[in-house]
């Protein structure tokens, strides 16, 4: 939480239920019922995805490497100029300037769409017309298609109680923010007309809320008007399924637990079925515009774990098969929970991490045209989950993820341990009538020799290890590849996944 411009980047692009049993040998697997899968979109799939679906938000100190508490500062020469208060935290600065240079970053990563943030949390003339006059900046390092939406303001809901200080009074209401939201957003529309008429019309997305339970309600804020002038293009929420320091949390009664990551949802998705039902976002699509693991830049062995990629598999299929049609997950230097390390420093090495793996296999599981759509497949326990994904109304793939924690270093030698680790058997029943499908699915896994993996990771056999290739795809010799598993004639497929591992199969 507390932050920056989200990026648009596109990668290579329930209920409770008991916890099953763990096997004690290879030849003691846990096997599921059959799981039947529908020809056709079934009634309760979600709306089709956007493209990219997995983005990010990259923590706006760190984007040359705040924007919300960042101030503007023509006259610097340096692209930010930050100031740590250790006391508060050292994940980021309370004090942040900007200039010029900082907007060159923009030109560093061809293909890539931006959200930039304009600070709304300062509010005094002076802070407002250093906002102001960063505009024309802005749009200019924007233009040529880089542009996708702005973002003024970040968790403004935090503003009355944040820790990086009070920004407006305790009887800031809904409507005042709403009042100044729509104030602030025409000021910086003329500003564009004058700069870059062609980025006049673009759209925000808002309000940017850190919660759905903190002090401004987000369905009150819509109903106040906060689209008025029409300019909102998504509805941007965040969320964390429980934080860095919290008692209690594991990576298996936490992270690896399917249960607790459809409670994380659903009051997102609750918030979403009202605003839907009360017809307040007509045509808007619900978003989570900065999300990851566990908020505070998340937890040493957990949120950089395999356990954490398994963790994203989980919640942004889950979230894809809810409605929320993109997530943005958050990164930033030195955080634990960041997909990968862009510079090296004395806390944490350049390279790929554990997380970047997940979100690999999720666009794999989610590419296609505008028509992807997801299906939550209940399973029996907490540690385990399945979606089915559709295209064209036609099933075309299945992921499935055993979320049973293999700790493969704490009991015997890593090759005995990794030599006897547990599987559990799925079985899907295809469709009979409507398609018609091979004798045999192909299978792409997620792979690592535990869930309290940090390194030696692989999607598809593929490694984007650092050491290897400096970040580039390398595939691994020692990795099986090209499965197939075959089709019955009575249409079921049965895989087997071993603990703390993932799998999609494509028909």
């Amino acid at each position: 939480m507390h932050h920056r411009p989200i990026t648009l980047l596109s990668l290579l692009l329930g209920a409770a239920h008991s916890i099953a049993a763990r096997p004690t040998s290879q030849d003691e697997r846990s096997t599921s019922s059959s799981i039947s899968l529908s020809a056709s979109v079934p009634d309760d799939a979600a709306l089709p995805v956007l493209h990219p679906f997995v983005s990010f938000s990259i923590e706006f100190a760190f984007f040359p490497d705040f924007a919300d508490f960042a101030l503007y500062d023509p006259n610097l020469r340096a692209a930010t100029n930050a100031t740590y208060i250790t006391s508060i935290s050292t994940d980021y600065p309370l004090i942040l300037s900007f200039g010029p240079a900082f907007f060159e970053s923009y030109f560093t990563w061809p293909g890539t769409k931006f959200i930039h943030g304009f600070n709304l949390g300062k509010n005094s003339s002076t802070d407002i017309e250093l906002m102001l006059e960063s505009v024309p900046v802005a749009c200019k390092a924007l233009e040529g298609g880089k542009l996708a939406y702005w973002e003024l303001g970040n968790e403004p809901d935090l503003y009355k109680t944040s820790a990086q200080g009070i920004r407006r009074p305790a009887n800031w209401t809904e409507q005042d923010y709403v009042n100044e939201w729509l104030n602030k957003t025409a000021r910086i529309e003329k500003r564009l007309v004058e700069a870059c008429p062609e980025l006049a019309d673009s759209k925000y997305i808002a309000p940017s809320f850190a919660g759905v339970t903190n002090s401004l309600n987000p369905v009150v804020t819509w109903e106040k008007g906060l689209d008025n002038s029409r300019n909102i293009a998504l509805n941007s929420e965040h969320n964390y399924i429980g934080g860095a320091t919290q008692p209690g949390v594991t990576l298996q009664n936490t992270l690896m637990n399917h249960t607790k990551t459809v409670e994380s949802v659903a009051q997102q998705v609750n918030v979403s079925r009202i605003l839907s039902n009360d017809n307040l976002t007509p045509g808007i699509p619900y978003i989570l515009g900065e999300t990851n693991s566990l908020y505070n830049q998340g937890a040493p062995g957990l949120s950089n774990s395999f356990g954490a990629a398994l963790w994203g598999v989980d919640f942004n299929l889950y979230c894809a098969s809810q409605n929320i049609r993109r997530t943005h997950m958050h990164q930033g230097s030195n955080y634990n929970y960041i997909s990968w390390q862009p510079v090296g420093t004395n806390r944490t090495s350049i390279g790929t991490k554990a997380p970047y793996y997940g979100n690999a296999m999720v666009a794999a599981m989610l590419h296609g045209g505008d028509d992807v759509r997801i299906v939550n497949l209940p399973l029996a326990a907490d540690t385990e989950a399945a979606y089915a994904a559709y295209m064209n109304d036609s099933l075309v793939r299945v992921a499935v993820i055993n979320l049973v924690e293999f700790n493969y270093t704490s009991t015997d030698s890593i090759a005995e341990k990794v030599e006897s680790r547990p599987s559990a058997k799925y079985t899907f029943q295809l469709p009979s009538s409507g398609s018609v499908y091979s004798d045999s699915v192909s299978v792409q896994r997620l792979m690592a020799n535990g869930s309290n993996a940090i390194t030696g990771i692989t999607w598809d056999g593929w490694s984007y290890n650092y050491e290897l290739a400096q970040g580039k795809p390398v595939r691994l010799q020692n990795v099986t590849i090209g499965e197939a598993i075959s089709v019955g004639d009575d249409g079921v497929v049965e895989i087997e996944i071993p603990y703390s591992s993932a799998a999609i199969l494509s028909l």
